[in-house]
């Protein structure tokens, strides 16, 4: 395809954006970004700097410092977060991490900071990008948007699943809790919430296997060429 589009990829925690939009990104030969792993990666700058994330004009100057870039990973074939030149994909997933960067992620500096690096990266397009406001803010004329959701219980299930092998100890009550809770957060936020785009095509995996739901929709970019 000589053709580049930018792909946005929306929808709520647990759905499969990053498993299908690293599907995506290998088969175009695309770009794939983890918006995620921005606010991961100022989340953790924060916190090694002991920056107060209340202070607004400490949280200015904190960007200031701040140089965030996908790297292309052979060995692992998939593009790692950069924090200043270091490599950080792997500390950026710790819970302690994890546990704070929902609270940074919602700070209006920090949100307009990672859109207008997020924009940038798309100018030449060839991307596929996941996220919470990719169709609606970060890439408003993305020629393909796609809305991930599922069902409430198979996506319980699928964190459990995920957050068992890593954790025997952890109930799915728990999860179930933070699942809930963090839909919430994110669609309730004021500075970019979570919300389909009005042009976004709906894509509900709930019955759906990770080739089903890749084939439908690579069916969806063909009709775009």
């Amino acid at each position: 395809m000589e053709k580049k589009i930018v792909i946005t990829i929306d929808g709520w925690s647990s759905c499969g954006k990053s498993t299908l939009a690293k599907q995506l990104s290998q088969k175009l030969g695309y770009l794939y970004v983890d918006s995620g792993a921005m606010y991961r990666a100022i989340t953790l700058y924060f916190l090694r700097n002991n920056i107060d994330w209340a202070d607004k004009k400490e949280v200015k100057n904190a960007l200031k410092s701040i140089s965030l870039e996908f790297v292309f990973n052979p060995k692992s074939n998939n593009s790692e977060m950069h924090l200043n030149g270091e490599n950080v994909e792997y500390l950026i997933r710790d819970l302690v991490v994890a546990e704070k960067v929902s609270d940074v992620a919602a700070i209006k500096e920090v949100r307009e900071f990672a859109v207008a690096q997020q924009q940038k990266m798309g100018e030449k397009k060839g991307i596929v990008m996941d996220g919470r406001d990719i169709g609606t803010v970060v890439f408003p004329k993305a020629e393909l948007k796609i809305f991930m959701t599922a069902d409430n219980a198979v996506r319980v299930q699928r964190r459990f699943k995920e957050l068992y092998e890593k954790n025997p100890n952890v109930g799915i009550d728990e999860v179930k809790n933070n699942l809930e809770m963090r839909d919430y957060i994110d669609s309730h936020r004021a500075v970019s919430p979570l919300q389909k785009a009005a042009d976004a095509l709906v894509l509900d995996n709930t019955e759906l296997t990770e080739d089903q739901q890749f084939k439908k929709v690579m069916e969806w970019i063909k009709k775009l060429f």
